[in-house]
């Protein structure tokens, strides 16, 4: 299988490079504008192939592309590809504009293509066991997700679709919320936003996304409520579980790689996996589009 990497960048260089480059039967050809870049990555990972030009790609017969570059260009190199037949995969968000992941997602149906978004949270597995769709439809009654930040307030529709859409898709177990069920609350510091509160209701489950960017430290906690049960994640790899006042502790097993922890390895696998299948569910690409709904329903009520 042959994947083009598009965009080399930080989050492409510590957490999708270490694992895939591992994968076996994966042969990459990698893509920047940036040579000398280029060829240093390239050089580390012993990889023969690769382009500044991502449209040169598809010479390379290519069987799907992971796009990791800026947001604003996600749209037209996503576009792009779609248009030549080739299996899509976007680091989140698809674009800042929910008309831009409409179109996107409409042509990768048109074209009866995988259009996949790198949400690793959707993955941790230390997490995941407990927000199975049964669980989240029969015994699920809240859940918060809160991701903050040290000294980083920004301007709305950044805050809301590079940064906050993590926690918000990680609520959005179902993928069909609508915008009239959302209460937003925010802070600002010096006309910026700071803190931003997201959550609604569905049936008699509570779910909450939280985002502060002028926190103490950077953090990122999970709670999780069902009958007489909580569990409490402080970071994607420790947690505690009470039930009926016992309290247990949750952990990993020793010696678990931090990419495995985070989710990359098994986002990565799925992806590979609908790559090979030439398709993926749609009730996956419903959650993608309902996500990046959600995160232009923030925008329009808090900037009309």
């Amino acid at each position: 299988m042959k994947i083009g990497m598009i965009g080399l960048g930080d989050i492409a260089q510590k957490a999708y490079l270490p694992v895939i480059t591992q994968w076996p039967g994966v042969d990459l050809v990698l893509c920047t504008r940036n040579a000398e870049t280029l060829q240093r990555i390239a050089s580390v990972h012993r990889i023969q192939s690769f382009v500044t030009d991502y449209r040169a790609l598809v010479d390379f017969g290519v069987d799907g592309v992971m796009i990791h570059s800026a947001t604003s260009s996600h749209a037209e190199i996503a576009s792009f590809f779609l248009n030549h037949g080739i299996a899509v995969f976007v680091d989140k968000p698809l674009s800042d504009h929910y008309a831009d992941c409409e179109r996107l997602c409409d042509l990768a149906e048109q074209k009866q293509l995988p259009l996949f978004m790198g949400f690793n949270r959707r993955y941790l597995p230390l997490v995941s066991p407990y927000l199975t769709p049964d669980k989240v439809t029969n015994s699920l009654q809240a859940i918060r997700w809160q991701k903050h930040r040290l000294n980083q307030p920004g301007e709305l529709r950044t805050f809301v679709f590079d940064d906050l859409i993590h926690p918000l898709d990680s609520i959005n177990l179902t993928g069909t919320v609508s915008a009239d069920m959302l209460h937003v609350r925010t802070q600002h510091y010096q006309g910026q936003i700071a803190r931003l509160d997201v959550e609604w209701q569905q049936h008699e489950t509570l779910f909450q996304a939280a985002m502060n960017r002028m926190n103490g430290v950077t953090a990122e906690q999970i709670t999780l409520n069902f009958e007489n049960q909580t569990y409490h994640f402080d970071s994607l790899a420790t947690g505690t579980h009470w039930e009926r006042g016992v309290e247990t502790t949750l952990a990993l097993p020793d010696w678990t790689p931090m990419l495995d922890s985070k989710g990359f390895t098994a986002m990565i696998a799925h992806w590979l996996e609908v790559v090979k299948a030439g398709k993926m569910a749609t009730a996956l690409m419903q959650r993608n589009l309902n996500s990046h709904f959600l995160a232009e329903a923030i925008c329009q009520q808090l900037d009309p």
